[in-house]
């Protein structure tokens, strides 16, 4: 059987900084279905020069002139923050998960017992930070925004290399724009990365709406990651290109049904569901008008009408030519009985 699509749900730093809203979103995730909630972990100062500009949207999203290290550094996670992140995590059973930046927040993640890493896509060429990574020998989730197949290639070379296990790796498709236009998605791209690496595959979505993470799984995801948030109006940087409440109960619906959908062997048979229709919507050779014991049948004769359980059209040879047993009136469904050798 064909393993179930791993969802995480993304909170990413749409808590703020306060973990009243970090416990909701757990709860959030939880209740929706998703497999497990991500968070990211980091010190600013390890992550971002006291200089850098943000990016476009986080400019537009927070409204604010700070630097991107002042607007990171309120949404560092504390190690207390962490372990009732955690402690919650098992309440609701849904899986912690949590994207380290730096190799200090990655030692602070396997400390604190965590054996899935996701590495967020502007890690991929950060070569000292995945040499650490993969010496922990954990199972590693790749998102792979803004790389090309070269540049994926060589992180999978310093991973592996560094310790993990090829097959515990996971690579996603991403595009790091936020929200991405749709017409930047390539959604075939995931087919090139698992073809080209022979891995699973998954896509880390940053459109707006549910559509495209739920089109990812028909083409094969086996991870989806979406971000969530508990407002699309709160300040910060993710909230305007991430999911509220209910739009991340439909993705999850809508993928475990399409799940099913493409749960089935191919071959090309009547399900059980649909047998009983089969005699209701199928059609049988009806009599178009009365005809005489011992007539000669003709195409005139007949007419194909519901119910199916007579003789089937495609055996309209069977009937024409041949004489009729008895009087027959107008609108009789033959029956071989009917007609004489």
């Amino acid at each position: 059987m064909k393993q179930k699509v791993y969802i995480i749900a993304e909170a990413g730093v749409n808590h703020d900084g306060l973990l009243d809203n970090a416990l909701k979103l757990i709860e959030i995730a939880s209740e929706a279905g998703a497999d497990a909630v991500k968070f990211q972990t980091f010190k600013a100062k390890n992550l971002v020069s006291e200089f850098a500009s943000k990016a476009d949207y986080q400019i537009k999203n927070t409204r604010s002139s700070e630097s991107q290290y002042e607007m990171l550094k309120k949404y560092e996670l504390s190690l207390s923050f962490h372990e009732q992140l955690i402690k919650h995590c098992k309440k609701y059973d849904v899986e912690f998960l949590s994207s380290p930046f730096d190799e200090e927040s990655a030692r602070l993640l396997f400390e604190l017992g965590l054996r899935k890493f996701k590495i967020p896509s502007g890690e991929i060429t950060n070569l000292p930070y995945l040499k650490y990574i993969g010496q922990l020998k954990v199972d590693v989730i790749l998102s792979t925004g803004m790389a090309n197949l070269e540049e994926i290639e060589a992180a999978l070379k310093i991973l592996v290399e560094a310790g993990t296990q090829k097959d515990n790796i996971t690579l996603l498709h991403c595009n790091t724009e936020y929200p991405t236009p749709f017409k930047d998605v390539n959604l075939y791209a995931m087919q090139t990365i698992r073809n080209k690496f022979g891995l699973k595959i998954g896509y880390s979505d940053h459109t707006l709406g549910i559509e495209v993470p739920v089109a990812a799984v028909a083409l094969g995801a086996c991870v989806i990651e979406k971000h969530f948030t508990l407002d699309k109006n709160m300040p910060g940087p993710d909230h305007k290109a991430s999911l509220e409440p209910d739009e991340l109960k439909s993705m999850v619906r809508a993928i475990r049904n399409v799940e099913l959908a493409l749960a089935g062997d191919g071959k090309k048979v009547p399900s059980q569901s649909e047998l009983k229709n089969l005699v209701i919507t199928r059609k049988s050779i009806h009599l178009a008008k009365q005809i005489k014991k011992g007539e000669l049948i003709k195409v005139d004769h007949l007419i194909m009408k519901r119910p199916g359980n007579g003789i089937s059209p495609m055996q309209m040879d069977l009937v024409i030519g041949r004489k009729a047993a008895r009087d027959l009136k107008e609108n009789h469904k033959l029956s071989l009985q009917d007609l004489l050798e």
